[in-house]
């Protein structure tokens, strides 16, 4: 059985279909990556994973259908690191990151030493150590997008729910962060990450889903899934394929099709 099965989602918003037919499934310890142009409903399959839109269609984790579970016990399941946005509310950051915690406790219990320390470990792995009095609202976007990283890993979850968790972040930050995610599914967690990056995504993950207009067009692993064929048609870009030393792939951007020629089909 399948961590996650995802089968015939449907969401549609306002009245507007955003996410049409979409089935998918994804393993423990797996880290699926998430692209698509703007507009491709790649943010609203995540909100409709974490039970934050209504849908039709099934989603279950390891066989019990998420919209059957209760507020908390989604929360101890699934964790969501979402693009780093300015707040309004005034926390510390060890205060906001504290609330990661609160899926594990009961009404009104106080936060434990061990919930602190937990918080601790979490910064000091996000590079963040010296951080925990610092207001929130004094953080650069980067920082705050690491200060949400660390609330998800004191959270335990067994699958994180990442939207364009890099957007904000310098270069070498970026793969840090990366670094961090993958540390985490050698752990055994599940990560579903959406991304604009596709070299990143192609870098990092086990497998990609691929969705245009709110279908998703492939899946499978990126060799198989980025073509030069459906690079064009879905980001209107011409590219050349090839292979970095490490076996990732690696992908020379030419120009917009407009400009000449699609290449041919091909995978590697």
């Amino acid at each position: 059985m399948s961590f996650l099965a995802v089968d015939r989602l449907a969401v549609a918003l306002d009245g507007h279909p955003i996410l049409r037919d979409v089935s998918f499934e994804a393993a423990s310890g797996e880290w699926v990556g998430v692209l698509g142009p703007n507009g491709a409903g790649k943010t609203t399959l995540l909100r409709a994973l974490g039970g934050h839109v209504p849908f039709r269609g099934e989603i279950r984790l390891e066989g019990t259908p998420v919209d059957q579970m209760g507020v908390s016990t989604r929360a101890r399941r699934m964790a969501f690191v979402r693009q780093a946005r300015s707040l309004t509310f005034d926390f510390t950051v060890e205060e906001f990151v504290l609330l990661g915690r609160a899926p594990h406790r009961g009404w009104l219990e106080a936060y434990r030493r061990a919930d602190r320390d937990r918080v601790r470990e979490a910064l000091a792995r996000v590079d963040l150590e010296g951080f925990a009095t610092r207001s929130v609202l004094s953080l650069s976007g980067g920082e705050m997008q690491r200060v949400f990283l660390a609330q998800a890993l004191v959270q335990d979850a067994d699958l994180l729910l990442l939207d364009e968790p890099t957007a904000h972040l310098d270069v070498q930050y970026q793969f840090a962060f990366m670094e961090q995610v993958r540390a985490q599914v050698a752990s055994g967690r599940t990560v579903l990450a959406v991304g604009h990056d596709l070299e990143l995504a192609a870098r990092y993950a086990d497998r990609l889903l691929l969705f245009a207009d709110g279908r998703l067009r492939a899946a499978g692993p990126p060799g198989t899934v980025l073509t030069p064929g459906r690079i064009a048609e879905i980001f209107g870009m011409r590219v050349d394929l090839g292979r970095r030393p490490d076996g990732t792939l690696r992908i020379d951007y030419q120009g917009p099709v407009a400009s000449a020629p699609v290449q041919a089909e091909a995978s590697l």
